[in-house]
């Protein structure tokens, strides 16, 4: 306790480095006051043995006390006040005591305003809870008091994805989208629309083209906190700051006169998705048409001028589809594979995506959204595109009636040969009668097409001569397609009917030749010899697998190696345990035994806390003489891996589930039993989209102290490659270009506020871009020995082509061991890749020699490009990945 006496003391001095200023006394020196700085000393003193006693929230009403008195221990004691303050809040959001964790955070707050650290930590709660914008105020906050804070900068980096989604910087710098909104606008406001509401403003671009065309009032709502505080910014920064008047709310909620003087004339929106009605467009219009609005031109009354009709922009649009083949689609939403890692799929029972239109499950979506010129492998088109519906927007009736339509059929003649994979879905927006814009796969263009794939436990091979019938319904104000049935040779036949397990199924794996052979036409035709043409007796019974985790199952390449790499691991560790004399060692399976069961040898446990659906500790109990524990937590997962158990011979007690075991889910990572310890942990090392996952290596440095000798982290490495490309696209995707693209508006230096470094989910087989460079390894992390890492490395890479350097886009290979290991880029992979984009591309010429500094921190790499010519430094340019 000597320090806090110290320091205690220090409290009583003046102020030795401030004169005194004229014309005033000197202050009295306080006086010492034995009785505080003994409650003090106690109260330190409780805090300390309280944070011994992992007793936290004592401890932390202890530490406020202090520091509340005693200010100048801040300095002293703000590392074990932030331990606690962590572990407090951790316990309280345990307890789903919300309000007292963010209390106890505004406490700590008052003490430690500028304290990046603890603001950070703060912001991870309010993201975990749904709290986007007030997360994204606290990172961008910490970054502030210290730029170059990696964890504030990787958080701030992911929630600025959810904040200002990637698709508005393309949609920003679609200049043809833009100018022909523009000019529809201007066409109309010219016409007599001086009265303007535009509805989900974003950026503002809309308001500003009705202002700038003449409208005398321009009203604008914005749902989202942040795209209205950054709609304001943009509306100041050019010139029309209280020309405009932006609401912070919902359409739906806006009411005359309280939110808007007077109903206006002409209504602007694009909340469209790439399947038309998802962002709500319908009931907004229909809200708009019923209180906002003026009343629309009436053919019984031609003339009523235009400032006193109401009207709508976009007018309407015409939905287009088209039946496809496409082996990307298919793997990640349904299994693809009759076997995986040596384990028989077909007890699994049918799996899918959580992507179904024919589901009353709310859990489901009716379709998910695809660039179809960027999917790996490309697709077939098997039918024509065929017109699914048509919307007038200026018809309030018709809107209002849309969710009450009668389920239309289309019967469509299939011309290409190919498996029936999904109905892919764009539509025509008709700003004008004069104008449009349309979203399809062929157009040069910022949307995506929806993806509505189709759900069956087998593939349907179709030929010329078929006819596909799609049933179409706008049931919730969603659009709706959904395969329902096959007619060949006079026939209908239902594609939901057949579930006999004995009908042979075409399972061609992911890798495997997509297009339907002679034995898929056989299989089809055995197929449809026992569809009814009667619905259904009942509900088909599936499990629910994410898109990602569907595709991860149906990587047999993957599952493959895995298998290989651990049977090689558990013979080594059979022979060393023989030579160590303990191989007749007789022990049970468990300790303590979970239920009665043969003794044997003494098992090798093995973990894998991948994250979400897992076969990987099933493969591992296959092996026999493995006691495995798997992390999967729902219990529709658990009941899909103990069928596939019983149905390839793994016997029960070689299988148990690890969170139903363990108290604490934070503390995943801890010994299987009191005297036991690993042979193996399965780490989740990369994410889907392409990136390291967060804390990696440190739950990496947790897993070697609970191995066993000889026992192995899978994988044991991971190798980063990279290369040097340039793409417009990645620009273009990553932040707004200037002002041209916008019309003239400076929108630019608001919104490129939420760029983000890195681009994920890329698919870099199908990018746009031009190679400047071959692979180059960037960085090695070795989670099996930490003498091995390192923290910064330089990488030279000579440039095989002349060009811009706009981008490095970056991928792994995963080594399980010395001779296996798996690419994170290959047509089997279901990982995506990412790619690093620079703040100012980088020109280079051919031989050119570029050196990449790469650093790594925690598991954020950050990278410096410079090109060096005879020793001299040329040019240099910095990037993120986080």
């Amino acid at each position: 306790m000597h320090d806090c006496v110290i320091h205690i003391y220090v409290i009583g001095m003046p102020n030795t480095s401030t004169r005194p200023k004229r014309g005033r006394r000197n202050r009295r020196v306080p006086r010492e006051d034995p009785a505080r700085n003994e409650l003090v000393s106690r109260s330190l003193e409780s805090a300390q043995q309280c944070l011994f006693n992992q007793d936290y929230g004592t401890a932390f009403v202890h530490y406020l006390l202090v520091l509340n008195l005693a200010p100048v221990l801040k300095d002293f004691a703000s590392e074990s006040f932030r331990f606690t303050l962590f572990k407090w809040a951790d316990e309280l959001d345990s307890l789903g005591r919300i309000q007292d964790l963010f209390d106890c955070y505004e406490q700590a707050l008052e003490l430690f305003p500028t304290d990046e650290v603890i603001i950070n930590s703060m912001g991870e709660h309010l993201f975990r809870m749904g709290f986007r914008d007030e997360a994204a105020g606290h990172f961008h906050k910490a970054l502030k008091l210290k730029p170059d804070y990696p964890e504030a900068k990787e958080n701030f980096y992911r929630v600025a994805n959810w904040l200002v989604e990637r698709w508005h910087f393309l949609m920003l710098n679609d200049r043809r989208r833009n100018h022909k909104y523009q000019q529809a606008i201007q066409k109309a406001v010219e016409g007599g629309c001086n009265t303007v509401l535009d509805i989900g403003t974003g950026t503002g671009i809309l308001g500003m083209c009705a202002k700038k065309a003449g409208a005398a009032e321009v009203y604008a709502c914005e749902l989202s906190k942040t795209m209205y505080e950054l709609a304001c910014e943009v509306v100041t920064a050019n010139g029309m700051n209280g020309r405009i008047k932006i609401l912070h709310m919902k359409s739906l909620e806006m009411e005359v006169p309280k939110d808007i003087p007077k109903r206006v004339s002409l209504v602007v929106t694009e909340t469209v998705d790439a399947g038309l009605f998802g962002e709500g467009i319908i009931e907004s219009l229909i809200h708009a048409w019923n209180h906002l609005l003026l009343p629309p031109q009436s053919t019984q009354d031609p003339s009523r001028p235009p400032s006193q009709a109401g009207r709508v922009i976009p007018a309407g649009a015409t939905v287009f589809g088209m039946a496809v083949q496409c082996l990307e689609i298919r793997r990640h939403h349904r299994l693809c594979v009759s076997e995986v890692g040596g384990l028989a799929t077909a007890a699994a029972g049918e799996l899918h995506s959580p992507v179904s239109c024919s589901s009353e499950d709310d859990s489901t979506e009716p379709y998910t959204t695809e660039r179809l010129s960027r999917l790996p492998g490309g697709y077939t088109p098997l039918t024509e595109p065929f017109n699914a519906l048509d919307i007038d927007f200026n018809n309030v009736q018709e809107l209002e009636g849309l969710c009450s339509r009668e389920v239309s059929r289309v019967r469509l003649p299939v011309t290409g040969e190919g498996l029936l994979d999904a109905l892919a879905v764009w539509f025509q927006l008709h700003l004008d009668q004069q104008s449009s814009l349309s979203t399809g796969p062929k157009e040069d263009t910022c949307w995506e097409q929806a993806i509505y794939p189709v759900q069956t436990p087998h593939n349907f091979p179709l030929r010329p001569g078929d006819e596909l019938i799609v049933e179409i319904s706008c049931r919730d104000a969603y659009l709706r397609l959904c395969s329902v049935a096959i007619a060949r040779d006079g026939r209908e036949f239902r594609l939901d009917d057949c579930l006999d397990p004995d009908i042979p199924r075409n399972n061609p794996g992911p890798s495997g030749n997509p297009n339907p052979s002679l034995n898929a036409e056989a299989e089809l035709c055995s197929a449809l010899a026992c569809l009814g043409t009667e619905q259904s007796s009942g509900p088909r019974d599936y499990t629910m697998l994410e898109c990602a985790e569907m595709a991860l199952l149906n990587n047999q390449p993957y599952h493959d190696s895995f298998r290989r790499a651990l049977a090689k691991l558990i013979n080594n560790l059979k022979d060393a345990r023989s030579v160590q004399g303990q191989g007749l060692e007789v022990m049970p399976l468990t300790d303590p035994p979970s239920g009665p069961m043969d003794p044997g040898p003494d098992p090798f446990y093995v973990l894998d806390v991948s994250e979400g659906f897992s076969v990987l500790s099933l493969i591992a109990a296959s092996q026999g003489q493995v006691k495995a524990y798997s992390s999967v937590e729902k219990t529709q997962h658990q009941a899909v891996l103990r069928r596939l158990a019983m149905a390839n011979g793994v016997p029960e007690e070689a299988l148990e589930f690890w969170l139903n075991q363990v108290e604490d889910e934070q503390a995943v990572l801890q010994r299987p039993s009191r005297e036991k310890l690993w042979s193996s942990i399965i780490l989740d090392c990369v994410e889907t989209c392409g990136l390291v996952r967060q804390k990696l290596m440190e739950k990496a440095t947790l897993a070697r102290c609970l191995l066993e000798d000889g026992g192995q982290i899978f994988p044991e490495r991971i190798v980063l490659y990279g290369m040097l490309v340039e793409s417009d696209t990645l620009l273009l995707e990553s932040a707004v270009q200037g002002q041209e693209p916008t019309l003239g508006f400076n929108i630019a230096p608001f919104i490129n506020q939420f760029t983000v470094p890195v681009h994920v989910f890329l698919d870099l087989s199908t990018l746009q871009c031009r190679h400047l460079s071959d692979s180059v390894e960037l960085f090695i992390l070795d989670l099996m020995n930490t003498n091995a890492n390192y923290t910064n490395r330089d990488v030279k890479v000579q440039a095989s082509a002349s060009g811009r350097v706009t981008a490095v886009p970056f991928w792994y290979q995963i080594h399980l061991n010395e001779e296996i290991s798996v690419s994170t880029f290959n047509q089997d992979s279901h990982w995506k890749q990412a790619a690093v984009v620079l703040h100012q591309p980088l020109a280079v010429r051919e031989g050119d020699w570029v050196r990449l500094a790469v650093t790594l921190q925690k598991s954020s790499i950050s990278i410096s490009a410079s090109i060096e010519e005879e020793g001299l430094l040329l040019s240099q340019a910095k990037w993120d990945e986080n």
